[in-house]
């Protein structure tokens, strides 16, 4: 277990509940009303991501495929190709807007996170005073980036993706290698939205076991079953994305949170927790003793009298169960009363001998 800023994380802290908005903004703007949104549902972190598509994709002729909502009432869907650029585009600010974007976050006290790309954006996130940096799954396998950001201190949060058990591995020990162990490990599926094929909840456990840190759940489906489900399996962080309008025609809005839902999906971790408990108890203290109102105490079925023998025949069995319990029959058959005791009494350990 680690903290972020003051929030821990890890098992028996409470789920750290991210908000992406990275992909969802269009401006400074846009990203400090989905900020305001994210802070006021009460969610723990909002994530962006910090590019330059100049630098990042020099080919502008590269495309890229995914749905838009059409139709919000019939769920009516298409398929948009578009220029990786011009989709990257519409995320970048300058470095004096992010620093605008942090203070913001800083102000409604949510912590601002934020994926990175090259070195000089890492740097700039540390200056900022940003305490943890993504880094995508396209990057699981670039270990000079990976051992830049780990050795900043900041936790570095690993996202799967498409990468293969190995690579996730290599890259935990590259994190390792730099003297960082504040290391949590996404489970990314692919896709937008994720085929359910590809999201593989039950990895959640096994990587749990397979690394000493928090597993987080990145969610690219709609709705929030799957992040239930997820925190069920013991996921420490959940992330989702959210949007203003979940009919904007751009990549992953379809699947996003809009406003009135954010509130919605905080609560419903949040109550899950609650619901979850822990695994050394099936019911709490308050409940057994409200349970003892349906259970049963040993009662006499006729008059006795002292040095009679207990026998089947004079006792029955009757609620509430705040007396000697039906399961120690055996242990008071054959025993002599002590004094004379009418039908219908209560049995107390006091009345044999």
């Amino acid at each position: 277990m680690f903290s972020i800023e003051d929030k821990k994380i890890g098992d028996g802290s409470p789920v750290f509940i991210v908000f992406e908005a990275g992909p969802t903004h269009n401006g400074i703007e846009s990203a400090k009303e989905l900020v305001k949104y994210a802070a006021k549902a009460g969610a723990d972190g909002i994530k962006f991501q910090i590019l330059d598509p100049e630098r990042l994709v020099p080919d502008k002729t590269q495309e890229f495929n995914y749905e838009i909502l059409v139709n919000k009432e019939t769920g009516k869907t298409r398929t948009i190709t578009e220029s990786l650029y011009d989709i990257l585009m519409r995320r970048y600010l300058t470095f004096d807007q992010w620093r605008q974007v942090k203070k913001y976050c800083d102000e409604l006290g949510i912590i601002f996170f934020s994926t990175a790309t090259f070195i000089e954006e890492v740097d700039f996130l540390k200056d900022i005073g940003a305490d943890t940096i993504k880094i995508c799954s396209g990057d699981v396998n670039h270990f000079p980036f990976i051992r830049y950001c780990a050795k900043t201190g900041m936790s570095i949060q690993l996202d799967t993706g498409n990468a293969t058990i190995g690579e996730v591995e290599k890259a935990y020990d590259e994190v390792l290698k730099a003297g960082n162990n504040r290391i949590i490990i996404h489970n990314c599926p692919s896709g937008y939205p994720a085929r359910l094929q590809s999201i593989n909840l039950r990895i959640i456990p096994n990587l749990k076991q397979m690394f000493a840190c928090p597993i987080a759940f990145s969610d690219h489906t709609p709705g929030w079953d799957m992040d239930i489900a997820a925190v069920a399996l013991g996921a420490n962080i959940v992330e989702k994305t959210i949007t203003l309008d979940r009919a904007t025609p751009s990549v992953e809005h379809i699947f996003s949170l809009e406003p009135e839902d954010m509130k919605k999906f905080v609560k419903s971790i949040r109550d899950l927790e609650i619901a979850l408990g822990n695994n050394r108890k099936i019911i709490s203290d308050t409940e057994h003793k409200m349970g003892n109102n349906a259970r049963r105490s040993i009662v006499l079925k006729k008059d006795v009298k002292k040095g009679e023998t207990i026998l089947e025949d004079s006792i029955d069995y009757a609620r509430p169960g705040n007396g000697i319990e039906p399961g120690m029959t055996d242990v008071i058959l054959n025993k002599k009363f002590t004094k004379n005791i009418i039908k219908g009494a209560k049995l107390s350990w006091g009345d044999f001998e």
